[in-house]
């Protein structure tokens, strides 16, 4: 038995006799990175957004805890900042608001409307905090939830930002590739350096330079804003979020794609402090030559057969698809992909997305019919699609309760998963069968000569049963999959115009070339395969 990353007990997977069970993805301990702080107990404190969650780390036992859990009252908290008393300061990128969590845990809003509240940080008991919109604010709030004092407005999406010597908040705009400052009191933003990759957050470092991450390429920049050179630091992988400076003067920084943490160190090396893994996973797909492919939420994931992760693409870049659910791979190699937004895009990592389909309610599963015409379930309409090659839409089936995965076969038909009433379907030259009924929460479907696999999400279970109504098997049970035990884990509200939500769960399952059955564990982050015994 062993706690997942949402602090709940896990008692398994248990796989049936004749079936072999591998890990290819190991689970992952935070649900992405984002803003850090060394609380006054010496631990990091890492807030996960996409999680719902923080988490305090102990750099001595490499042991984490969920101090304000995926349940509670902070939701989507991006940054964090400890004042001297201890209290900590959560910005809520997705509600709009400030919290404070008290020394003794109890949880207050501070401030409310302040949209896409990113950036803060503490300096002698103030508190300044940014917007991560088109129109964004720095703004000073105060621990008592008085109204919020204005610095300076119309920035183009501030993101975390940082004190300096001078008395001047510098923080970046992130789209613009710029650092910008503007003093505490007030008065006119200026441009103090550009040419960023992205810059995503800001922090002084002990010798006073400005030390700036890129999320584009991974560079860890140092800035001298006085006298305007620049070097790099050291190199990660893409996806930085934030960084955070130990008491001693280590460096440390996150990443929102993985929920990784590593050290920078003073020789520009690498240092792995908490492994990535999966932000979701989410839907999964196969490309052409046999990898596994990933709709991981904030980025597309593929991975070898022998667990190798990469990430061709990000939420950040020019062009990406948006907060991904669903994925399918095309012919050409193009990944179909379906998005909180309720759009269905045509995506290749380096190129804008092609719009297919938007304005669809709640997008989850997505496969690729014999013909190339695309289906994709949408939950929130209770309905299934086809798309032809002119992007024209047609309803296969309506009424529905919840539609959520979807499988094409070989032959024309569609296998259809229905999570509210615990149905699997099939269409048929337009015609709809129930196959299997009384699951608790169906979600991922596949088929493999004749035999149909789904995971019950609901019961944590792997199911396969015979397309002709033979014998049902329990492949998997105690899966990681849904959320075990009591917990209520918060509905992410997502962010308009950015990743609207709601940022809903699915836990996919693909057919691989080999006759394995790749699962996402949505619990812990994991991926695993399946087959039956050699």
């Amino acid at each position: 038995m062993s706690l997942g990353r949402f602090g709940e007990l896990l008692n398994g997977p248990h796989i049936a006799e004749g079936w072999q069970l591998k890990t290819l993805v190991q689970p992952s301990r935070l649900v992405g990175a984002n803003g850090m702080r060394f609380g006054p107990d010496g631990r990091l404190y890492v807030a996960q957004a996409f999680g719902g969650q923080i988490s305090a780390y102990n750099l001595d036992t490499s042991e984490t805890q969920i101090v304000s859990g995926a349940d509670g009252q902070i939701i989507a908290p991006d940054d964090l900042a400890f004042d001297s008393k201890g209290n900590l300061f959560a910005t809520e990128v997705m509600s709009a608001r400030v919290s404070a969590r008290r020394a003794n845990g109890d949880v207050q809003v501070i401030a409310d409307n302040v949209p896409v509240a990113n950036g803060i940080v503490v300096h002698n008991d103030r508190i300044f905090m940014s917007e991560f919109n088109p129109e964004g604010r720095i703004l000073e709030l105060f621990a008592d939830g008085s109204a919020p004092r204005i610095i300076a407005n119309n920035l183009m999406m501030p993101n975390a930002l940082s004190m300096g010597p001078d008395n001047h908040l510098y923080f970046p705009l992130v789209p613009l590739g710029e650092v910008w400052r503007v003093h505490v009191d007030g008065g006119q933003p200026e441009r103090v350096a550009g040419e960023f990759n992205i810059p995503t957050a800001v922090k002084f470092s002990p010798d006073g330079n400005l030390v700036i991450v890129e999320s584009g390429t991974g560079d860890v920049t140092s800035l001298d804003v006085f006298g305007g050179g620049r070097s790099r630091l050291g190199r990660t992988a893409f996806g930085i979020d934030n960084l955070v400076f130990s008491a001693d003067g280590r460096l440390f920084v996150s990443h929102f794609t993985d929920g990784g943490v590593v050290e920078i160190t003073t020789e520009g090396s690498e240092k792995q402090l908490i492994p990535g893994g999966m932000l979701g996973p989410f839907g999964l797909g196969m490309n052409a030559d046999g990898k596994l492919v990933i709709a991981d939420g904030m980025s597309i994931a593929t991975v070898s057969s022998a667990g190798l992760v990469r990430r061709p693409a990000m939420l950040l870049e020019h062009g990406f698809p948006g907060y991904v659910r669903g994925i399918a791979v095309e012919g050409s190699g193009s990944y179909i992909c379906s998005n909180s937004a309720g759009v269905i895009a045509r995506y290749q990592p380096g190129a804008e997305a092609e719009i297919i389909a938007s304005e669809l309610d709640e997008l989850m599963g997505v496969s690729i019919l014999p013909n190339g015409n695309i289906v994709v379930a949408e939950a929130g309409a209770g309905s299934v699609l086809e798309i032809d090659g002119d992007n024209t839409i047609s309803h296969l089936v309506q009424s529905l309760q919840r539609p959520t995965g979807v499988h094409a076969c070989d032959d024309g038909s569609i296998l259809i998963t229905d999570a509210a009433d615990g149905r699997v379907i099939r269409l048929k030259d337009g015609v709809t069968d129930v196959l299997l009924e009384g699951l608790s929460e169906p979600h991922g479907i596949t088929e493999i000569k004749g035999n149909i696999f789904v995971v019950d999400r609901g019961s944590h279970r792997l199911i396969r049963f015979d397309s002709h109504g033979g014998d049902i098997e329990i492949v998997a049970h105690q899966l990681p999959v849904g959320i075990s035990g009591e917990m209520r884990v918060n509905t992410l509200p997502g962010i308009k115009d950015l990743m609207p939500g709601p940022l809903l769960p699915f836990s996919d399952l693909v057919a691989m070339d080999n006759g394995a059955i790749c699962l996402g564990g949505d619990e812990d982050g994991s991926i695993l395969m399946i087959q039956h015994s050699l």
